[in-house]
Formats: C-alpha cells, sequence, structure tokens
C-alpha cells in the first residue's frame, strides 16, 4: 500500500518525464472519467478510506464547512446508489472545479 509520500514522489517523477507525462496524464484523465465517481458528485477526497488513522487525522483538520460538504456529498452519492441513478449533467463534478485538500492537510505539521 502507498502512502501519500510515495505517490506525490511518483508523481513528481512522471511530470520531470516528458514521455511518461504524455502517456499517464491522457490515461489518469480517461480512468477518472471512467470510475464514474464525479457523476455521482463526489470528489477523489471523498473514496479515501476514513478508517485509517493518516485518514482520520485528516478529516480532522479539514474546516467545519469543507467537512459539512464532503458529507452532504457522501450522503447524496449513497442516495443515488441506491436508487441507481445518476446527478443531471449541470450538477456532476466538472474537472475543472476539483480542488484537492487531502494533500496539503496531510502533509502540514501536526
Amino acid at each position: 500500500m502507498s502512502t501519500f509520500t510515495q505517490l506525490d514522489k511518483i508523481a513528481k517523477f512522471i511530470y520531470s518525464k516528458p514521455i511518461l507525462k504524455s502517456v499517464f496524464i491522457p490515461a489518469a484523465s480517461v480512468f477518472t472519467k471512467l470510475s464514474g465517481h464525479r457523476q455521482m458528485g463526489l470528489k477523489i477526497d471523498d473514496l479515501f478510506i476514513e478508517e485509517n488513522p493518516v485518514a482520520k487525522k485528516a478529516l480532522s483538520r479539514l474546516p467545519a464547512d469543507v467537512s459539512y460538504d464532503r458529507a452532504f456529498r457522501i450522503a447524496t452519492a449513497q442516495q443515488l446508489s441506491l436508487t441507481h441513478q445518476l446527478l443531471p449533467k449541470h450538477e456532476q463534478i466538472k474537472p475543472e472545479n476539483v480542488s484537492s485538500h487531502s494533500t496539503t492537510t496531510t502533509t502540514s505539521p501536526c
């Protein structure tokens, strides 16, 4: 299992090599689109396992409004899953609206 630090090093390595970047960036975009989490209204940070001690610490550091938004997105996705539906196109998460709190939250000092 990779840690956030290992993933960061791998990402920096891929970005430093143009040939790897030209392969992995389009593949990542396709994979993200096919995964369907944005169609359910979820951001990638919402998919982290909460039982992990590192994730618990990171989630406890989130501001109240961000934590509420995350809980709302997860509840909405669960409801959509139960009813076998997807969000309408105008309510789905768009790539330009995605911001990641996980990297800054987990790498800041305790």
